[in-house]
Order: structure tokens, then sequence, then C-alpha cells
């Protein structure tokens, strides 16, 4: 994300937020006497959405209103010692699916994501798992996964997507678990 004070227009200014996943621009009026450092710090952690986004209730405001309508979730526990390599792993997807999917990192042992993994019908022992989302319909597919690997990432999303120009009007909800 790049942010810059920009002139709108004589004695204008706004900052906006270049988001590098979806390429939206987003801008906060600098000139409404409301903005304080408060709100312009919120403006920007809501809008901080990276090539692969930590969700919490401030970035969920961001995930909402981006323009990617496709959204991959990995469900994983921060603290386990395999996290790093597997962020690794995901974030090398991301770069695949860069302005069309939006890559979202849910910690499983936030009691905030509860509802998270809920929606998706996952049980903690059935993690670290993907969750992929299509926001207009809510279509989605989840994959419980011993490990991340590109390959596993690239093929269940390109799965999604092949099914999803296969059967656009359908609506349902997908599952495929893998023990």
């Amino acid at each position: 994300m790049w942010i810059f004070s920009q002139p709108q227009e004589p004695r204008s200014t706004c900052v906006f937020a270049c988001l590098q996943v979806d390429n939206d621009r987003r801008d906060l009026d600098m000139n409404n006497k409301d903005v304080d450092v408060e709100k312009m710090t919120r403006f920007i952690r809501m809008n901080e959405l990276r090539l692969v986004t930590e969700y919490n209730p401030v970035t969920a405001i961001g995930v909402m209103q981006s323009s990617l309508q496709l959204h991959l979730l990995l469900i994983t526990d921060k603290m386990s010692p395999k996290h790093p390599e597997r962020m690794r792993r995901y974030r090398a997807a991301a770069e695949l699916f860069k302005g069309k999917i939006l890559f979202i990192l849910v910690d499983s042992n936030l009691k905030s994501n509860e509802r998270v993994v809920s929606f998706f019908k996952l049980k903690k022992s059935q993690l670290p798992a993907l969750a992929i989302f299509h926001t207009p319909d809510e279509e989605q597919n989840v994959l419980t996964v011993d490990e991340v690997s590109v390959k596993g990432v690239q093929d269940f999303c390109n799965n999604f997507l092949q099914r999803m120009q296969k059967y656009p009007d359908k609506g349902s909800v997908l599952y495929q678990g893998l023990c």
C-alpha cells in the first residue's frame, strides 16, 4: 500500500491509499474537520491489504470493501512451529493470483476468529485448512491440509475458478476434505 497526500483542487488535500493487492484506490478527505490522527490511523489500518492480509476486526473492513470478490483464507495456528514455512509458501502462491484473489491469514487461536472458523463448518482438529469464498453468491470450498504447498494452493484455487465458470448459477457450498 502506498499513501500520498494530493491536492484534489486548490486548497484541498486528501490522503489516498493505493492497495497493492487489488490496485484499488481509497481517499480520505483531510479537509473534513472531524479527521484527526486517530481517524487517519484507522483509515490506513483498514486499508492495509497486503499480499497476505492477517484477518482481525480492523482489517475486516478493508477485506469486505476490497474490489476482489474471491477470498482465500488460510486458517491456521500462528504459534505452530510449521507456521513460518506455511506462510512462505502461502505468500508465494499469493503472487500467482495477485489482483484476482485476496489472500487472508486467519489465526485459529484468536477468540475473535472463532466465527470465521465456524462459518466454514470447521473444527480445530481439521486445521490447518484453506477456505475459498466468492463474496457475491457466498459460494465456498474448504480443503483441510497437512502441508501448505504452492502447487496445492494453486490447484485448489484453479479448481474452484473452473467450477465457478462451469456452474455460474449454482450457489451451493462445496466441501472437499482430506484426512
